[in-house]
């Protein structure tokens, strides 16, 4: 059985070449598709090198409303005449969350709308001008292009490069089908009546499925109307047929997207399954207002390709008509119909493999998954803290961090390591790995890389701060009980400020990153002369001293990698945001003034122990 899943390809290449081999006018039309399909793949490139972060900051601001959705969709799409690309970026985009799947539905209304600007093109230009001539000249130029070092210039190599084999794509169909009038009329195989339109149809969604081109079946059936091929009802079920194959774009794109991408693949399915019938059914009637509106437009009577052109545009226009007021009942419908999978904490949430085609939507997606990490690893030092992860989110039990726990308990951290960390984090750095970053996306991924490791040192250093603090908490040692609850009170609070910042309560969180930071330096027993005041007044011995030492420091450590994690992966996503952030952060120097001056501002011991007060 294995062994069949791999004759379909060569049996496929062995009879094209066996019918390529019968007629040399099929070579030229094969060759055209080719051609075509080859720089629609280069011109996917090209805009893909320009997707690094100002078409994605684009996208964001351009969703805001569902007008802007839908006109995003119809300038990007005639922009880079590849509803393909607006569709996967649309999938990856809504996969991490940046937008939402109204905004997602609206873009690819709009998409539909706009790849019909293609066919006007080959309608008005392709078909009726030599553009061969001008295809010459853009495959020089792009292809020189393409061999610069420049990202953006090796983009528009491959933009200028795409066109070129656009345009000579369709020269070649052309001349293929003009070719074919010499030796037969394919034409005499036209099929009336509505089972020609559904023959057609199912042609025109087996091509595109094929040829994954809505674009390529258009200029197909375009360039065979204009040489006379095929009658101009078959060219309109093509056409038909080519909108509804479009779909297979949207599923797999969506095959490894999460259940939003899923939900957008099925929206796409369903706007051009009903555009579809509502084309065939009310054929006729398209049909005589195509013809009253070519007459005002001035279109010729015998003038087929532009009229296919305009029923293209029309049909899909009288789609986004009909759903437009439904778009609320669409997003209701398929969120009750289409239910995320079951998940353990450790499966990623946000990453999966459509995104890697978009590195800002991929990097993105890698942020909020290690905010789900965070999550994990808060459950864990929470456990470990002596107190429940559901009540420290909610800020509750705080003021107990200074009492000892009723009852102490060993966690076992390498356990839940294994079950709720170990596989989300290697998930993240294999997702890290795999996404093509350029510039400023290469430093991002790897500040992102460095905040899922301080997670994990963070988890191992609470791990060896565990013995001691399970042990000490309850010590009859007064003095040495009460530093071990200091500590754990220091990553209680840390932990509720942290879970703040992430989920926004904080209205300045590079301020509250910077106030963390120099608390952390102000506690840290040996740095501030705590320990050794401790010893000196013989309150601890040298042996437990040591020990304390020690804790102190994993503790430091704790908040140091939590701190540094939190910095990049809760820090504001908007880059305006970012560069305010960056004005007011506190740098190391600063940190250190100002804990100088805190500590100059304190009680000296020696008024402290004459007040009776303890000093810390």
């Amino acid at each position: 059985m294995a062994k069949l899943r791999y004759l379909p390809l060569p049996t496929a290449l062995v009879i094209l070449a066996w019918a390529l081999w019968l007629d040399p006018n099929l070579t030229q039309i094969a060759a055209g598709v080719a051609i075509f399909l080859f720089g629609m793949m280069a011109l996917e490139n090209g805009f893909r090198a320009f997707t690094g972060g100002a078409l994605e900051r684009f996208l964001q601001w351009a969703t805001s409303r569902l007008w802007k959705s839908l006109t995003f969709g119809v300038l990007a799409t005639t922009l880079m005449q590849s509803s393909s690309l607006v569709t996967v970026i649309t999938i990856s985009f809504l996969s991490a969350g940046l937008i939402g799947l109204a905004q997602g539905i609206g873009i690819l209304f709009g998409a539909n709308l706009g790849t019909t600007t293609g066919a006007w093109l080959i309608a008005g230009v392709g078909v009726k001008v030599d553009i061969a001539a001008y295809a010459m000249p853009l495959l020089i130029f792009g292809v020189l292009l393409v061999f610069q070092r420049s990202t953006t210039l090796k983009g528009l190599g491959y933009i200028l490069a795409g066109v070129g084999f656009l345009f000579l794509g369709i020269h070649y169909m052309k001349i293929g089908f003009e070719a074919f009038r010499d030796t037969i009329d394919l034409a005499a195989y036209a099929v009336p009546g509505l089972r020609g339109l559904l023959i057609f149809t199912a042609l025109g969604i087996f091509a595109t499925v094929v040829m994954q081109s809505s674009h390529a079946t258009l200029v197909l059936t375009i360039t065979a109307l204009a040489a006379g091929q095929i009658t101009y009802e078959n060219a309109l079920a093509l056409s038909i047929g080519a909108n509804v194959g479009t779909t297979i774009t949207a599923i797999i794109g969506a095959l490894g997207a999460n259940i939003e991408g899923r939900r957008l693949a099925a929206a796409h399915l369903i706007f051009n399954l009903l555009t579809g019938v509502v084309a065939l059914v009310f054929i006729h009637q398209f049909v005589m207002i195509v013809e009253a509106l070519g007459d005002w437009l001035g279109i010729g009577a015998d003038d087929f390709t532009l009229k296919l052109a305009l029923f293209h545009t029309l049909f899909n226009l009288t789609g986004i008509l009909l759903l437009l007021p439904f778009i609320g009942n669409l997003v209701t419908l398929l969120e009750q119909r289409l239910k995320p999978r079951p998940r353990t904490v450790s499966t990623p949430r946000f990453i999966n493999e459509g995104l890697l085609q978009t590195p800002e939507a991929g990097l993105e997606a890698v942020r909020k998954e290690l905010d789900h990490l965070f999550q994990n690893v808060f459950d864990i030092m929470a456990l470990v803290l002596h107190i429940e992860p559901a009540r420290l989110r909610r800020g509750q039990g705080l003021e107990q961090a200074q009492v000892p726990p009723e009852r102490t308990r060993v966690i076992d951290v390498d356990d839940y390591y294994q079950r709720r960390v170990k596989p989300l984090h290697g998930a993240i750095v294999d997702f890290i790995a795999q996404i093509e970053t350029h510039d400023s996306q290469t430093a991002q991924a790897f500040r992102l890389r460095a905040a899922s490791q301080d997670l994990i040192e963070a988890l191992k250093d609470i791990k060896h701060l565990q013995k001691n603090l399970v042990r000490f908490m309850v010590s009859t040692n007064p003095h040495l009980q009460r530093e071990y609850l200091a500590l754990r009170a220091r990553l209680i609070r840390l932990l509720h400020e942290l879970q703040r910042i992430a989920q926004g309560v904080e209205e300045n969180p590079a301020l509250s990153f910077d106030i963390l930071r120099v608390e952390t330096e102000e506690q840290d027993i040996v740095a501030n002369g705590q320990l050794d005041r401790l010893i000196r007044e013989r309150r601890i011995n040298s042996g437990v001293a040591t020990s304390l030492m020690n804790d102190s420091g994993y503790t430091y450590d704790i908040a140091k990698n939590l701190i540094n994690m939190a910095r990049v992966v809760f820090a504001p996503a908007e880059p305006i945001m970012r560069e305010i952030d960056h004005d007011i952060h506190l740098d190391e120097q600063e940190i250190h003034d100002v804990v100088g001056q805190r500590e100059q501002a304190r009680t000296p011991p020696e008024t402290a122990r004459q007040t009776g007060e303890t000093p810390r």
